[in-house]
């Protein structure tokens, strides 16, 4: 199978698990719920003291986004979200957020024009995109102000060999292809409880978002970032927390 259509297969295969599962999408992401909604806190503060007025959350699922952001953020922000499994935005929709609100489209072709709203955010999405740059070019289209990622971070999961490894792997610019070996070929792996996910950093999109911003930040999401007392340390986030918010603002 040519790598493109082992990509639509798998994305095929991400909205037909997420169709099946959407009554409980909400109850199977709990245990990341809490590292999302500090970094939606911080993102919230920003749009305040940015004065955005214009929000859009790619691949909002069901709305938890939203709904947490609705809570904290004044009446006169506008929020929408943009979810492609028509499944999902029904739940959303149920649990009392608008069509004008949660709206079905893809982050590879957001429907929103040029420079339009001022934040793009994608929580816990990106590991689930088999390119994610293409949603990220999308973000930085319609966003004036910043982009924010809340996502994983592979060099900060495993054994500390194997972080290094990783780290290793990824600097020489080998992780790809080592990839394709131990996913045999697909470069995708699923589970019950998440789908069709890839291994993914915040990391890899750093220097991309840095291009289009001012200014970028980095900022640990776990609640205890493991191995603090090592040498690993000294490198912040990259190796020591598992779960990263990036920033970018313009």
């Amino acid at each position: 199978m040519a790598r493109d259509e082992s990509s639509n297969d798998a994305v095929a295969r991400q909205r037909a698990y997420y169709a099946r599962t959407a009554d409980a999408y909400d109850s199977h992401h709990m245990a990341s719920q809490g590292e999302h909604e500090y970094a939606l806190t911080l993102v919230a503060g920003l749009a305040l003291s940015l004065g955005a007025r214009r929000i859009v959350d790619v691949g909002a699922g069901t709305g938890r986004s939203l709904r947490f952001l609705r809570k904290i953020l004044p009446p006169e922000i506008t929020i929408i979200g943009v979810e492609p499994v028509a499944e999902l935005v029904a739940v959303g929709h149920n649990n009392g957020l608008t069509p004008e609100e949660l709206i079905v489209g893809d982050g590879a072709n957001l429907p929103f024009a040029n420079e339009s709203v001022d934040f793009a955010i994608a929580t816990g999405v990106l590991h689930h995109v088999p390119k994610p740059r293409i949603v990220l070019d999308e973000m930085k289209r319609i966003a004036t102000k910043g982009i924010f990622i809340s996502d994983g971070n592979r060099f900060a999961q495993g054994s500390l060999p194997a972080r290094a490894v990783k780290l290793g792997l990824w600097s020489a610019g080998l992780w790809k292809a080592f990839d394709l070996v131990r996913t045999r070929g697909k470069g995708y792996m699923e589970s019950p409880g998440d789908g069709v996910f890839y291994s993914y950093s915040v990391y890899d999109d750093l220097p991309h978002l840095s291009a289009w911003a001012s200014r970028t930040m980095v900022v640990p999401l776990d609640p205890e970032a493991r191995l603090k007392k090592t040498w690993l340390a000294r490198l912040g986030p990259l190796m020591t927390s598992s779960h990263v918010l990036v920033g970018a603002l313009r």
